[in-house]
């Protein structure tokens, strides 16, 4: 797979502009959003479908991004449907260059085994081993196997507001505090919504969307966050640049 030098010079023009720190933020990485939706900004066509959306060009795009972060991050529920490869499958990416998988899992309800993609992937040298984050304790067996290939779980506290939800605050602090300096989050539904809502959109630094000429039809996974207040938008993005990848068109901008 290939990502052209014209497309990569776009891309790099947000992925190293200094991002918007203060005090607070200073101790968590640098979060790039991103995602792949429909004309009627679905992500799939039914909760736990997969569903083809990007073309070729936004398809090594998404490959690239991953290139240049030190880790990606899902959820349970995409990583359940989907049991997705997690790595960069650019021609010429190094081991080094691949990012970690993270994998929000509450309830540690991904049942990985020897066989599931990332595991298949890190025996071959072809990605790294995931670290999962939970609120539960997950069996031994999947311990010694995730721990085997490199990987670990990470229980962490959960949010005092929102029983059984974890604490994004402590999450990205946390890894920080592992060495993760830039994270680029790729779904699912619940958690883009959640980070595109008043109390989580500062953590965001970057937004990466690729719009797919489809519509998916009523009854899929949507986009759409919730608003606060009845009389004004969510939120409206900066520095905004619409760029045609094959069929796609790609949105780069800031909050």
């Amino acid at each position: 797979m290939q990502f052209s030098e014209e497309y990569r010079s776009i891309l790099d023009t947000y992925l190293t502009s200094e991002p918007r720190f203060d005090n607070a933020n200073a101790l968590r990485p640098v979060v790039t959003l991103t995602f792949a939706t429909s004309l009627d900004s679905c992500l799939s066509l039914a909760p736990g479908v997969q569903t083809a959306l990007s073309g070729s060009e936004s398809k090594a795009m998404t490959h690239y991004l991953r290139s240049r972060h030190d880790a990606i991050l899902i959820g349970a529920g995409t990583a359940v449907a989907d049991d997705p490869s997690l790595n960069c499958r650019l021609d010429g990416c190094e081991l080094e260059h691949q990012p970690r998988p993270i994998v929000l899992d509450p309830s540690c309800r991904w049942a990985i085994t020897s066989n599931t993609k990332i595991i298949d992937l890190t025996k071959q040298g072809k990605g790294r081993a995931p670290w999962i984050y939970t609120l539960t304790d997950p069996s031994n067996e999947q311990v010694k196997l995730l721990e085997h290939v490199g990987g670990k779980y990470v229980k962490i506290e959960q949010n005092p507001l929102e029983p059984n939800r974890m604490s994004w605050d402590v999450l990205l602090r946390d890894l920080k505090s592992k060495g993760i300096e830039s994270l680029m989050i790729e779904g699912g539904g619940q958690i883009i919504n959640k980070l595109l809502t008043d109390d989580h959109r500062h953590l965001i630094d970057l937004v990466i969307i690729t719009i797919a000429p489809v519509w998916l039809g009523r009854g899929g996974v949507s986009i759409a966050p919730e608003r606060t207040c009845e009389s004004q938008a969510v939120s409206r993005l900066s520095q905004a640049q619409w760029t045609q990848m094959g069929g796609d068109v790609v949105l780069c901008g800031k909050f």
